[in-house]
């Protein structure tokens, strides 16, 4: 079973490099922000809960994820495998996921880290949202969120580090070389 973690700063690529991922490895998607999304579209009791704390680029609680993320691991344990899109982005979830994945047999395969120039991320954000008209892509948001993840989401990276899991990627270039990168070191793990 190939269990992945797609990791990168807010812009990394993330998303759009775990559509060719998937696709490639089948693996079962688990993106907590596009479950999140299609919540607020839906505008279910969860969408409405989270929207405000979205759209301000904030955190969804630990345990409305861990909800979510458990579901999906539990309703399709057959699968070749899994990528995590967007989670874990504390090291309190990192310590859930890994309990989560215990209880499921499951063992994380590895973490990949796409490696990104700020710079070039607000650039891609900002472009994203002039395109995708996502709320969560304008300037203030995107400051908020690289606090964000200065804050609580990098010591997930030294977390994953600490037990040999992580596999930094160069997420600057063209899409296909940076699925590429990806794919030699997935081959190699």
């Amino acid at each position: 079973m190939l269990n992945l973690i797609l990791f990168g700063p807010p812009g990394a690529g993330k998303g759009t490099q775990s559509q060719f991922l998937r696709e490639k490895y089948q693996l079962t998607y688990i993106s907590t922000g596009e479950i999140l999304r299609e919540e607020i579209a839906a505008e279910t009791e969860l969408g409405l809960q989270v929207k405000g704390i979205i759209s301000q680029g904030g955190l969804v609680s630990d345990e409305i994820v861990a909800a979510i993320i458990e579901k999906k691991l539990s309703e399709n344990l057959n699968s070749p495998g899994f990528l995590f899109d967007g989670y874990p982005r504390t090291v309190k979830q990192a310590e859930i996921l890994d309990e989560m994945m215990a209880k499921y047999h499951i063992s994380l395969t590895g973490v990949l880290s796409l490696e990104v120039p700020e710079y070039l991320l607000v650039e891609r954000m900002l472009e994203r949202g002039k395109i995708s008209g996502r709320a969560d892509d304008n300037i203030d948001s995107i400051k908020h969120r690289f606090e964000e993840y200065e804050a609580k989401t990098k010591p997930v990276l030294a977390y994953y580090e600490a037990k040999g899991n992580l596999h930094p990627v160069n997420g600057v270039g063209e899409i296909p070389e940076i699925f590429k990168n990806l794919c030699q070191v997935i081959d190699n793990l």
